[in-house]
């Protein structure tokens, strides 16, 4: 059998996990769906127990089967957080990005959810002052495999200021109820937390972090779309630009920048929007012609980047009585797309093509939406568990099979490419300007 790594990627609604060769081959995968709970418009949270422990178990099991295995790691999405006991299982549920229990009025500086983490330990050190420890996904899953509850510093230093990229800021923990000891150990980004049937199991990964490293939009001009719970859009500059409302952040690849940032306007929105229209993502309701779509603010959560709004709602706008399921859904399409254009336009870029990873990009009416709405061409990465995929090249770092996660760019491909279609342009461009002229 197979020499391999195994990278998991705990995602919005299901662990993910491929079993991958040096050459990035994938030979094995799996997906194991959980729930997502949703117990109020402002909510958002998994049982930790059922999504970081239950699943990632299974996933390795899944995909570890009779192979050679010689890493592994676990990424997952940031900010989390649960309480948990001493044998490491939650006491809490485990708390998800925009949760609202992640708001605080303190003033934090940053880009992304500077902040909301703090905000996370706040309620679950309230909610259960016993604990043992208040953990993120990638701590409690590696206490699931490992009996150890650490994690890396790439995911600590999403928690900034909180973590001040060596320790955990003693004063501000404890201004949110909680001793730094309980807090997890943070180790460094080559380093082993532990060993799982004598494999070592590194720190974990952010996952977005992950799926940059293995996708390959690395040049000036690229543009990386996520395609996940959450559509996360970077644009590759060569310097360091910062324009109001988007995030700039160091690429992964030497000497490059990213320039955009995470909105609401991803799967979760998209899966919403289809359900209320009676449909499946890929059913077989008619495709409209160009002119007959309206236009859909996929704020059903607020809004992320650019517009920082917890507070804005979805809505659709132009409706009339010859729209059916299919225009609706490509409205919802199409919203994912306009997100994506309205980045570029704030930044001032004219970029080449755009590289989609995720699993939306299953979705082959969503992807010619984007390439309709930016009017860029779309390539596809050949593998869509790139959180995974990543995950499994930082796993061959921490075994000591790789200098450095950089060179996890030589496992970038693509499987196609899809082009804008000329027949859509001005109709999708029109509704654009009506897009942008409400958000």
């Amino acid at each position: 059998m197979a020499e391999v790594t195994v990278g998991i990627d705990i995602g919005t609604t299901s662990v993910k996990a491929v079993a991958a060769d040096g050459d990035g081959n994938v030979v094995a995968r799996t997906r194991v769906p959980h729930r997502l709970g949703v117990p109020a418009a402002d909510r958002l949270e998994h049982d930790a127990a059922e999504a970081w422990r239950a699943g990632v178990r299974r996933a390795l099991a899944d995909v570890a089967g009779d192979h050679t295995v010689r890493g592994i790691n676990v990424a997952a999405m940031v900010p989390s957080m649960c309480a948990v006991d001493e044998a490491g299982e939650p006491l809490t549920p485990g708390l998800l990005y925009g949760d609202a229990r992640g708001r605080t009025d303190k003033v934090f500086e940053g880009p992304g959810n500077a902040g909301e983490l703090y905000g996370f330990l706040r309620w679950c050190a309230a909610e259960a002052p016993q604990a043992h420890g208040y953990w993120p996904a990638q701590a409690v899953a590696n206490h699931a495999l490992c009996g150890e509850g650490a994690l890396d510093v790439i995911t600590a230093m999403s928690g900034m200021p909180m973590f001040d990229g060596v320790q955990w800021d003693p004063e501000m923990v404890a201004e949110a109820g909680a001793d730094p000891t309980r807090l997890p150990r943070v180790v460094g980004d080559r380093e082993a937390v532990g060993t799982v049937n004598g494999v070592p199991l590194g720190g974990g990964a952010i996952d977005a972090y992950a799926e940059q490293l293995v996708a390959g939009a690395d040049g000036d001009g690229d543009v990386l779309v996520i395609l996940g719970a959450t559509l996360i859009a970077w644009a590759v500059i060569p310097d360091w630009v910062e324009v109001p409302g988007l995030w700039t952040i160091p690429h992964t690849a030497p000497g490059k920048i990213l320039i955009g940032g995470a909105s609401n306007a991803g799967g979760l929105f998209m899966d919403w929007a289809l359900r209320l229209s009676g449909q499946r993502a890929e059913d077989g309701a008619p495709v409209p012609q160009p002119g007959a779509v309206p236009v859909f603010l996929p704020y059903v959560r607020g809004e992320r980047v650019p517009l920082h709004d917890t507070e804005r709602r979805a809505s659709l706008h132009g409706l009339d009585l010859t729209h059916g399921p299919g225009a609706v859904r490509r409205a919802a399409q199409e919203a994912g797309g306009f997100v994506v254009r309205r980045m570029l336009d704030l930044a001032g870029l004219s970029p080449n093509r755009i590289v989609a990873t995720g699993g939306g990009t299953r979705a082959t009416g969503w992807v010619q939406a984007i390439a309709d709405a930016t009017g860029l061409p779309v390539d596809v990465v050949a593998v869509p568990e790139g959180g995974a995929l990543g995950s499994a090249f930082i796993a061959r770092v921490v075994a000591g099979l790789e200098e450095n996660a950089v060179d996890a760019a030589r496992w970038a491909a693509t499987s196609h490419r899809v082009e804008p279609d000329p027949a859509w342009s001005s109709a999708v461009s029109d509704r654009y300007e009506v897009f942008r002229s409400f958000s």
